[in-house]
C-alpha cells in the first residue's frame, strides 16, 4: 500500500509539474503576443507620425516655394517705387545742385 500510496504521491507532483508548465509556456505566449502587439501598435504610431511630419513639411514647401514667387515680385515693385522716388527727387533738386556746381567752379579764389 505504501508504494501504491508514493506512486500515487509521484503521479501527483509530475501531474502538478506539466500543469504549471502549461502554465509558464501559456504566459509566455501571451507575453510574446503582446510584445508583436505592442510593437505593431507602435511601427502604426510612428507610420502615421511620419506621415504626418510629411504632410507638414511638403505644406510648409508649398508655402515657401509659392511665397517666393510672390515676394520676387512684391520686391520688385518696392525696388521699381523707390528707383521712381529717387528719380523725382533728383529732377526736382537737379537745377538747384547745376546752379552750385556752377558758383563754385566759376568762383576763383586767390
Amino acid at each position: 500500500m505504501e508504494v501504491n500510496r508514493g506512486q500515487n504521491g509521484i503521479q501527483l507532483l509530475l501531474a502538478a509539474e506539466q500543469e504549471a508548465q502549461h502554465i509558464v509556456n501559456t504566459a509566455k505566449n501571451a507575453k510574446m503576443a503582446r510584445l508583436r502587439q505592442a510593437k505593431e501598435e507602435a511601427e502604426r504610431d510612428i507610420a502615421e507620425f511620419r506621415a504626418h511630419m510629411e504632410a507638414e513639411y511638403q505644406r510648409k514647401l508649398a508655402e515657401s516655394s509659392g511665397d517666393s514667387g510672390a515676394n520676387v515680385k512684391r520686391l520688385e515693385k518696392e525696388t521699381d517705387a523707390k528707383i521712381e522716388q529717387l528719380k523725382a527727387q533728383s529732377s526736382s533738386i537737379s537745377p538747384e545742385v547745376v546752379q552750385m556746381l556752377l558758383k563754385f567752379v566759376t568762383t576763383v579764389k586767390n
